[in-house]
């Protein structure tokens, strides 16, 4: 079974992403709600994707963070430079979807409301490589 590392802020995307994810999916959801967090379970996790929001308010190192820096601080790391990150986001303007995964390494891009939620399981599942 494909295991999901869901990062995001709001509790209703939140709700969304792990219901669809297990009833269409039929993926394991796990939740992270901190940058120690999320690097805590991807090296001790069995994780197959990390689905990321762009626009996180957290703060790390004594640092403001968000999912581009986060995607940056998974791919430094060896034993996470290769893990399928998915950037999810309402900031769906013309350019944003290859800037950000210019500045952030990650590996796909999706922006919110998911409104294809069966195209939006295949994409995952082409990250994940299912």
């Amino acid at each position: 079974m494909t295991t999901i590392l869901l990062v995001d802020d709001d509790p209703i995307n939140v709700r969304v992403f792990s219901k669809v994810l297990t009833k269409l999916g039929g993926m394991e959801v796990r939740y992270a709600a901190s940058v120690e967090e999320i690097i805590q379970s991807v090296h001790s996790d069995q994780i197959d994707l990390v689905l990321l929001d762009v626009s996180l308010p957290w703060s790390y190192k004594n640092e403001t963070v968000n999912g581009i820096k986060i995607s940056r601080l998974l791919k430094s790391d060896p034993k996470t430079a290769n893990l399928p990150i998915l950037l999810v986001t309402a900031h769906a303007m013309q350019g944003d979807r290859e800037r950000f995964l210019d500045l952030s390494g990650a590996d796909g891009y999706a922006s919110k409301p998911i409104i294809d939620h069966q195209a939006f399981i295949e994409l995952i599942q082409s990250l994940v490589k299912v």
